[in-house]
């Protein structure tokens, strides 16, 4: 019997010794709160080579608060995923880097009113789409304009209405590239010229990437964007 007990604690302690090794590995945290949630399954994702990858997960039954970990090497988009059985994709993306980020949103509303605070990255994105999105408001309002005009056969407002919308989306891209210049020194930078502005003049794109510091050039965004200018170039 006792050799029995000394195999049990041994058993027991080699779990512990394992699951504080597990721990360790993690140094992202994501905590958050989904306002009206009963029931559901949160991931915490990333974009694999040719899938999704699902880095953690967690079931929700009562409770609307979470918590999910993982281990990354440098800032890098996540995104938190919502599946609640309605047959619907609902994504948070999301700047991750070392340490704690905080996602409170709503059930009603998951992707739109989620509140994110945690990476200096995630500061820049919140501050660049805050920007894009008074141009999509214009946009929107220049598309409904055009509608009316249409309707009513007023050619000289539909021309009028169709250089705004192109100076607006001028603009637009202008934003993006000078956004991308002024934060030279962070991963914001090479993601935005890949993924905001991938069919601009290959001019500013290669001018976001030659004015990118040695380290930024280096993470994972700045050589994913040196890859494709370097496979544009010897096309």
């Amino acid at each position: 019997m006792t050799n029995l007990y000394k195999t049990l604690s041994l058993f027991t302690l080699l779990l512990l010794v394992v699951s504080c090794g597990s721990d360790n590995d993690t140094n992202f945290t994501l905590k958050g709160t989904i306002k009206g949630l009963k029931k559901g399954v949160v991931y915490l994702q990333k974009e694999g080579d040719s899938t999704i990858v699902n880095l953690d997960s967690m079931s929700i039954s009562g409770q609307p608060e979470f918590t999910l970990k993982t281990n990354i090497e440098e800032p890098i988009l996540l995104y938190l995923k919502l599946f609640k059985n309605d047959g619907e994709e609902h994504y948070i993306p999301f700047f991750a880097d070392k340490g704690v980020t905080e996602i409170k949103t709503t059930l009603k509303n998951f992707n739109y009113d989620a509140e994110i605070n945690g990476s200096e990255q995630q500061d820049l994105l919140n501050e660049y789409t805050n920007i894009m999105s008074r141009f999509n408001d214009q946009n929107l309002d220049l598309i409904e304009a055009n509608f009316l005009a249409q309707k009513a056969n007023d050619s000289i407002a539909v021309d009028s209405l169709n250089k705004a919308s192109e100076t607006l989306f001028k603009r637009k891209y202008s934003y993006t590239i000078q956004f991308a210049l002024n934060h030279k020194d962070n991963i914001i930078a090479p993601y935005l010229a890949l993924y905001e502005i991938p069919s601009a003049n290959p001019v500013y794109i290669d001018s976001v990437y030659n004015n990118l510091t040695e380290n930024i050039k280096n993470s994972f965004y700045g050589k994913k964007l040196g890859e494709i200018i370097a496979e544009r170039s010897s096309k």
